[in-house]
Formats: structure tokens, sequence, C-alpha cells
């Protein structure tokens, strides 16, 4: 019997021992719901995305986690379901029921690649089957068959996964045993053939051991740069923070708020002579004890002739109601921390502008004139992007009016003016020709005068490609004084990340923005300068574009 088996050289170290060494690993203190959550998805989770969620310190971070978790495994993200999220508790369920714990490879075959398309059982006794065989034509993850042999040892442990390698002498006791059971003959043919295949059998089957890949890799990093847990260890960075409601941006309230530091208290950076403050600061915005939003910003001031404290302005549009807002501001030379938690009550707010009131002299400074474009934001014209991939003929395109300043809307295809509508509803019908050919759509909303307070466009058949960047804000032609709000518009590419959005005022670099709304207040250099605005946005793998 011994030369018959050990023909047959096996491994069932079990699919879920290699994740043994982390599974110790989950903190006493998470919640049991999180401590559930992270087993059930063991099959999913990835090493580094199981590291951030043992790292986060927070249940509101690991609510957040598991939602961003499931979003960028949505096997159709278009679609208002997600597909994998709604029928894996389904899976996990059937799964405890039918095997009675997770720490089976077949619970991880079942969770992962649902039914078989076939099952046999090698039974030895009418209770003790110590072998089954699955057969998979493929799976949602898998377009390629698989044969998987699960060898239990003794009644009520968990099944292990067989694959071709070396065995000990507790497997080759089982397959002795198996030899006389029904079918046990049949079941050590096929472990011999599979093992005479083994290069071939070990790539079929290692697709089916692989975790899926979530349609973003990128993810993890992103969602680990918005935590605003402060090191135990560290200097502490002292700071006022004010806030301000200055008026309304369309249905939700702006918050304005300023940092002020002490510019003695931050250590410069110096690059081939050039020196400059290099600061970073987090948001989080929670309510009801959920995470809301998160934002982030970068910020650089040049050392010589910075003002004794800098002021680092941040805004958010936020719905009436209580909130809570949590701060870090690090100095990025030093490693010095600020950090504030505090609880903001958001007021409905009628009229669209007032002007802001800051203490410091800095603040109010940065927000003068860039509050203006509060009021200018109320006056907006969108283009309503047709349904339809590929556009030819005659084709009617509709546009949303926000505001009162806007008395006509002038379309232009490829530059050339098509039409002038005077009076609402100001939609169009345009001839686009026989071919789907590539055309640039635009919008343009007229006052009473016959300047142009808004406008939009679109690409028309451009197959959502598209990278683009678009100021918003500084308009041409305006004049500021004092400051701005820089106000962008991003297009992404499908399937693509915005990695970050950088604004420059003239070649140094002042803000560095992660995600939407794109505004940011902005102090000009006194003594009448006259300069420039550049926003660049960079995609994940590096690709950036940039309008000025």
């Amino acid at each position: 019997m011994h030369a018959q088996t050990s023909a047959v050289p096996v491994s069932t170290t079990p699919v879920l021992e290699e994740r043994a060494a982390t599974a110790d690993a989950t903190p006493t203190r998470m919640a049991e719901r999180h401590r559930r959550w992270l087993a059930e998805v063991e099959p999913l989770i990835a090493p580094p995305e199981r590291a951030l969620f043992l790292a986060l310190g927070r249940d509101y971070q690991r609510d957040a986690f598991v939602e961003r978790f499931w979003r960028v495994r949505d096997p159709y993200p278009r679609t208002a379901r997600n597909e994998l999220k709604e029928r894996w508790p389904l899976r996990v369920a059937e799964a405890k029921s039918r095997f009675g714990t997770l720490q089976d490879d077949r619970a991880v075959m079942l969770m992962v690649h649902g039914e078989p398309a076939q099952t046999q059982r090698i039974r030895c006794t009418g209770n003790y089957a110590p072998a089954e065989i699955w057969a998979y034509a493929g799976s949602d993850w898998v377009d390629v068959g698989a044969v998987m042999v699960f060898l239990i040892h003794r009644r009520g442990e968990p099944a292990v996964l067989w694959r071709p390698g070396q065995f000990s002498a507790r497997d080759e006791g089982l397959l002795s045993r198996v030899q006389g059971c029904y079918q046990g003959g049949q079941l050590l043919a096929l472990l011999g053939s599979l093992q005479n295949e083994a290069d071939a059998y070990s790539s079929s089957l290692q697709r089916y051991l692989i975790k899926p890949r979530p349609t973003s890799t990128e993810w993890v990093d992103t969602f680990a740069a918005y935590t605003t847990d402060a090191p135990a260890e560290g200097a502490h960075l002292a700071g006022d923070l004010e806030l301000l409601y200055p008026g309304r941006h369309q249905h939700r309230t702006v918050v304005q708020g300023a940092i002020s530091i002490d510019r003695t208290r931050l250590e410069a950076s110096d690059y081939a002579g050039y020196r400059s403050y290099e600061l970073q600061l987090v948001g989080e915005v929670l309510h009801d004890g959920d995470l809301f939003e998160t934002f982030r910003y970068r910020y650089g001031f040049p050392a010589d002739g910075a003002p004794d404290r800098l002021a680092m302005g941040f805004q958010r549009y936020l719905r009436p109601g209580d909130f809570t807002l949590v701060l870090r501001l690090d100095d990025l030379v030093s490693g010095a921390v600020y950090r504030e938690e505090r609880p903001i009550s958001v007021p409905a707010v009628d009229t669209i502008l007032e002007q802001p009131r800051f203490h410091d002299p800095e603040t109010e400074r940065l927000f003068a004139e860039a509050t203006a474009a509060i009021a200018a934001g109320e006056t907006g014209l969108r283009i309503v992007p047709p349904h339809e991939t590929l556009l030819t003929g005659p084709t009617r395109f509709a546009t949303l009016v926000s505001g009162d300043e806007v008395r006509k809307v002038r379309f232009l295809l490829d530059d050339r003016v098509v039409m002038t509508k005077n009076r609402p509803p100001f939609h169009v019908e345009i001839d686009l020709g026989d071919f789907p050919d590539l055309h640039e759509l635009r919008v343009e909303g007229l006052d009473a005068v016959g300047e142009i307070v808004a406008d939009d466009e679109i690409w028309i058949n451009g197959g959502g490609y598209r990278f683009l960047v678009d100021l918003r804000e500084p308009r041409p032609g305006a004049r500021y004084e004092q400051s701005l709000q820089v106000r962008v518009d991003v297009e992404v590419p499908d399937g693509r990340t915005l990695e970050r959005l950088e604004i420059y005022l003239d070649e140094d670099r002042i803000a560095t923005l992660f995600q939407p709304p794109f505004a940011h207040p902005v102090v000009l250099p006194r003594a009448g300068h006259v300069g420039y605005v550049r926003a660049v946005a960079y995609l994940a793998d590096g690709y950036s574009t940039e309008d000025l």
C-alpha cells in the first residue's frame, strides 16, 4: 500500500493557512461587526487592504473603508446595484451552513467562485466521506476549468485542498484508507493523473486560488492618506482655527475655514536655494457618527517675504445641520502636527453672499475677493450630455441654467456659432452629419449687456477618453486686487483615476487638491503684481494635462 500511495505526492496545505500569520493581528478593541466582516471577506481582501483596515483606529473610518472596499469591486459600476456586495452575504451564509466554518477550503471556493459544475463525494462509511471532487467549468473571475480534490482527514475537521507537491505521513495514511473505500481507486487514479500533469494542473488551479483583483489598486494609498489620527509621539503645532458661513452655493452652505500658524513655529525646506514652507491638511466631516466626506490639501509658501502668520484656507459645501469637523495639519518639513476636532452647526443661509470678517487680517485678506466668486458660482450653465455614445444626424442638446444673470445662450460647434437662443428653454437641435465624427460643442451664457457670465463644453463622439482641465475662475478680462477664488473643472477618462490637481500662481505651487470641489482661495502678491494662474491635473499613472 505504501508503494502505491507514494506515487501520488500531495500537499494538503489549507488555502486559509497561508493567511494565518495575520489572523492573530486583529485588535481586540475592534467592534464585533468589523471583526466578523474581516473574517468573511478574507478570500477577497488583499494584504495591503487588510493591513490598512487593522491600522484604522476609529469605527467610522472602518465603516468608510468597508464602503470603499465594495465600491472598487463592483463588477458593473455603471449600474445602481453592486452585484458582488449583494451576493457575498448569501454565499457566506451558505458556506457556514454547509461546512460549519469559513476555515474550510471548500467554503473559500464556494464564496469566491460559486457552485461547481459537478461534485462527487468519496464515501468510506455512511457518515464519513474522506474526500470530495469538485469540477469547475469557469466562474465570474476565471475563464478556464479546473478539477479540485478536497481531503478531510478526520470527521468534523475542515477540508483542505490537494495540490501537487510533498505530502505528510498523515496524508499518506488517509490515502491508504481511501483505497478500500467505494470509488477510492478512482480517486487515487485521478490524483495520479493530475500529478503527472502537475505543471499544467497547478497553473489552472492557481487561477482559482489567486484573490480577485479590485478595479482600482491604488485606492488603499489614497484612503490611507486621509487619516486624521495624530501620532502619539511627535511635536505639537499650535494654531488657530476660524470658521465662517458667508453664503450659499446652490442648495448648500459655504463653509470657509482657515488655520493660521505662526511661521516661526515652522521649518522651511531648502531645494537648490529655494526656501519654502510645505504643509498638508487632511479633514474629515462626520454626520451622525458616520464619515460624511474627506478632503485633503497641500500648501506651499515661499519663505522669503512670508507674513508673520501663514493662513491655510479651505472651503467646503455642506447641507445645513450638525457635523463634527476633524482637521490635521502637518508641517511636512519638521513633522509637527496640528489637530483639532470641533462640532459645528452649519446654518441655512438665505443670502448668496456676505463679506467674511475673520479676526486675523491675513486670513480676511485671503478670502476678501475670493468670496465674491461664491456669488458668481450661483450663475451656472451646463450641457446635459446625451445618453447615446455615438451621435449622427439631427441631435437635440439641452442645457441647465442656474442663477438669474443669463439672458441668452450661444451655441458653438467646433468654434462656429450655430445658434443663439434669446429665451428659455435654452435647447437646440444640431445636425452632426452622416458619420460619428469628433466635435466640440460649447455653450456661452450672456447677460443683459452681452458679457459671458457662464459657459460649458463637451466633446461629442469622444468615447470617454478625454482628459481635460478647465479653469473656470479666474475669468479672462476680470481684475483681482488682493485675492481670488481658483475654480477648476476636471474631466477624467473612463476607467482612470485622478491622483491630484496642483494650482500654481506664476511658477509657485501654492496648493494641491485631491478631490472635488476643486476650489481654493489664493492671496495675490501686493504692489500691483501682474501674474497668471495655472492648474495641472495628474492621473494615477503620472499622465498630466493643464490649463493656464
